[in-house]
């Protein structure tokens, strides 16, 4: 299996709006690492900043949310249920993420009870952090 097949035997998200190309580690339920590799025909660069292309901040935020995601449904309870983006705290930008990016999502999950929880997630180019969130979810 391929790495984005396996992301989508992980997570129900499909193109356009997935955003994990590969996993690089996962320990179910704490922690995941992931790759978005940014590619110049990106779909949301045509619109956004046309000649001057920036990944949207909503996006880095959906993919380190993603990210987070393939740590709590690889756990067994988890497996068949949805994950879903339930809010974000202590959101901040450092740096715009360029096509020809290898943007690096790394989240551990900081709280989980039975339907909802939270996970601290890091989004680093060239090992230079690039954004970080506190992301609520609920377990539909």
């Amino acid at each position: 299996m391929n790495d984005i097949e396996k992301v989508k035997s992980i997570i129900p998200h499909r193109e356009p709006f997935l955003f994990i190309d590969e996993i690089v580690s996962v320990e179910s339920g704490k922690t995941c690492t992931a790759i978005k590799y940014v590619k110049e025909d990106e779909e949301f660069f045509k619109g956004h900043f046309p000649g001057n292309p920036v990944m949207p901040g909503v996006l880095i935020l959906e993919a380190m949310a993603q990210s987070g995601a393939i740590s709590l449904m690889s756990l067994e309870d988890y497996k068949d249920k949805l994950i879903l983006f339930a809010g974000a705290d202590k959101v901040k930008f450092r740096k715009s993420v360029l096509p020809g990016d290898k943007l690096t999502l790394v989240s551990e999950v900081i709280k989980l009870k039975r339907n909802f929880g939270s996970a601290r997630t890091k989004a680093y180019v060239e090992g230079e952090l690039v954004s970080e969130a506190i992301i609520r979810f609920i377990v539909g």
